[in-house]
């Protein structure tokens, strides 16, 4: 399981992007929500940590028992449903001691058993039998998620498990035949959602969609959050009004964002860190998931560039979709801004992630 590896392979520059910004964010939530920041640095550590001892261990070793690690995810979210606890409609955590939620670490087990799967099943890929059992492995951990319900967690899986599934060599025809079916079905889903009498959203998630299509409408409801988000981002110019600030007309010090230390974290950068400390978060996530590709192209085998497609998808898909949200380019789904929102078991779950990627990078393909 441990191997000798070469001090010269192991990518040190990605570290020091992952601690600086999560160094960032750490300072960025305690500005957000002073009580929760020690938490957050605490995290930082622990992650940290397990990402060191991660990325000495054989990822080819681990990924022998991916079908534990398969049964581990689905156990984890069939407990959730079970045991769960409740927070606003919601029943995404386990209580064990602290608030845990299964769905993020997840993530990556599935990112590892998709890894080693679709390596042993690559030549018969795009065979229609293979798809089936391919698409129900997908489907069960999904519809446990989006019975939660998470509608972010379970579009995040969803675009990691096609990226891999396309870098693993899925077929052009298929991929050319599944838009053709899939471009027309989201027309024809947006129009019957929109209708206030539809049962394929719950009508919290419609009221969001509204909210994007018509923001005027529903400024003092449904799109308050997002509006005072772009008007906190707005207000934050070029250099922002700095962290920690006690600035009267701040937005987030007015509380007209709920919980800005999680999803609309970067509303709080925005404000306090301006333009400069934006393009500076955008820039470090761009260059992480820079990274994982790079490593990944130079893995030894298949499996190893799975694992770092999965974890730059991870990552860059969150991001998008989390700034898509403070800047309304998207409708309000929650979910975490990697490396920076607050939240101990996503955190510690992207840091284990990328000790894979770490380990990938330590056993490249010789040439």
């Amino acid at each position: 399981m441990l191997k000798k590896y070469e001090l010269k392979h192991y990518k040190f520059h990605l570290i020091l992007l992952l601690i600086t910004l999560t160094t960032i964010g750490v300072l960025v939530v305690g500005s957000a929500l002073q009580t929760v920041q020690l938490k957050q640095f605490l995290g930082m550590i622990l992650g940290i940590v397990a990402m060191i001892v991660v990325s000495l261990l054989d990822y080819s070793y681990i990924l022998r028992f991916y079908w534990i690690m398969y049964a581990v995810s689905v156990i984890l979210l069939l407990a959730v449903q079970l045991f769960g606890v409740n927070v606003n409609g919601s029943q995404r955590w386990l209580d064990i001691g602290y608030q845990f939620q299964p769905s993020e670490l997840c993530k990556i087990l599935l990112i590892l058993f998709f890894a080693r799967y679709f390596q042993l099943h690559k030549e018969h890929l795009n065979t229609f039998r293979s798809l089936c059992i391919t698409a129900i492995l997908m489907l069960v951990p999904i519809i446990l998620i989006k019975k939660q319900p998470d509608l972010s967690t379970t579009l995040t899986v969803t675009f990691i498990f096609c990226a891999m599934l396309y870098v693993s060599g899925l077929s052009y025809k298929l991929i050319g035949t599944v838009l053709a079916i899939v471009v027309p079905f989201m027309i024809v889903f947006l129009s019957i959602v929109i209708q206030p009498d539809q049962k394929l959203l719950e009508s919290y998630q419609r009221d969001r969609i509204m909210a994007w299509l018509d923001p005027e409408e529903y400024a003092d409801s449904t799109g308050y959050q997002q509006t005072n988000a772009k008007m906190a981002i707005g207000s934050g110019q070029l250099y922002g009004k700095g962290l920690n600030n006690d600035s009267v007309d701040s937005v987030k010090n007015g509380n007209f964002i709920a919980e800005p230390e999680t999803d609309f974290i970067f509303a709080v950068v925005g404000e306090e860190l301006g333009f400069v400390g934006s393009v500076v978060i955008i820039g470090l996530i761009g260059l992480i998931v820079f990274c994982c590709i790079t490593i990944g192209a130079r893995a030894k085998d298949l499996s190893g560039t799975l694992i770092c497609v999965g974890m730059a998808s991870l990552i860059g898909f969150q991001s998008f979709v989390n700034i898509g949200v403070a800047t309304s380019v998207l409708p309000n789904t929650g979910i975490p801004l990697p490396f920076v929102s607050y939240g101990l078991t996503s955190l510690v779950s992207l840091y284990l992630g990328m000790g894979f990627v770490l380990n990938v990078g330590l056993q490249p393909k010789k040439y």
